[in-house]
């Protein structure tokens, strides 16, 4: 297991806690609004904010965080996230800010200590990048978005 440290933006609520796993078997540690004044937002149909998360995290060298959406939200309320998954970087030690879109069709309310993302832990792979003068051919070749037919 490897640890992530965390620390407190000046003026969040610790008493919030810091990310957790729903269950032992659980992918994704969530990640909770911690809103200025303890207050609320509210995301009309089509409209995106970025929620704080009172956060700063050090992520180990090799490894990214992902944020990710909630499925529950996503299937309730149309509540996602647009740029999923986003990245954190090893090296980013800025505010953990959560862009969230509300793709439902009624107002959406996000209140102070709700859950609003879950985090991935995830290695890192650098790559070489080679400049080539062709490239191997395969079975599928150049078709792309939907070459490969339905279903």
């Amino acid at each position: 297991m490897i640890a992530i440290r965390v620390m407190f933006d000046d003026g969040a609520d610790p008493a919030l806690g810091l990310p957790a796993y729903a269950t032992a078997g659980a992918a994704g540690a969530d990640l909770r609004a911690n809103l200025p004044d303890r207050g609320r937002l509210t995301l009309a149909p089509g409209a995106r904010a970025l929620v704080p998360t009172g956060l700063r995290i050090e992520v180990p060298e090799g490894y990214e965080v992902q944020v990710r959406p909630r499925s529950g939200l996503a299937l309730k309320h149309g509540i996602t996230l647009p740029n999923s998954p986003g990245t954190i970087d090893s090296d980013y030690r800025g505010p953990l800010g959560v862009i969230v879109m509300n793709a439902g069709d009624a107002p959406f309310v996000i209140a102070h200590g709700d859950r609003i993302a879950q985090m991935v832990v995830a290695p890192v792979v650098q790559a070489r990048f080679d400049l080539a003068s062709s490239l191997t051919g395969t079975e599928r070749g150049a078709g792309g978005f939907g070459s490969t037919g339905r279903g």
